[in-house]
């Protein structure tokens, strides 16, 4: 079952870093990445950049809207993902409990399914 693992940051954390340990800290998520990829269960892996140059599409009653970012509201960001596949939840919850991304924010375990189904 493939689940991803989301990186969800304070959105001001990436600046309070030095490059030195930002470079560390993105060397260190490469590498848990490699170790997945080496056992077969990465699918894919990305790092975001800042929700600064984001943007928010929407389409209500025939009219579109595109909010730039940074946006006011957020108390948090999507830093990246890994999405994984493994056998089971359990599974998952120890791969994202050996994220080092847990040492600095929470990492989001969410399986991966169909909209209309809430059953998983």
């Amino acid at each position: 079952m493939r689940y991803m693992l989301l990186i969800v940051e304070p959105p001001g954390q990436r600046a309070t870093r030095t490059r030195a340990e930002g470079e560390a800290a993105y060397a260190a998520m490469r590498a848990f990445g490699e170790r997945l990829r080496e056992r077969g269960q990465l699918v894919a892996v990305e790092s975001l950049a800042s929700h600064a140059q984001a943007a928010r599409v929407q389409r209500q009653n025939g009219k579109t809207s595109v909010v730039d970012g940074p946006f006011a509201e957020a108390k948090e960001m999507i830093g990246g993902f890994f999405m994984i596949d493994v056998a089971s939840r359990e599974e998952a919850l120890a791969i994202a409990a050996d994220c080092p991304a847990t040492q600095w924010c929470p990492v989001e375990v969410r399986a991966l399914a169909p909209c209309f189904d809430d059953s998983v």
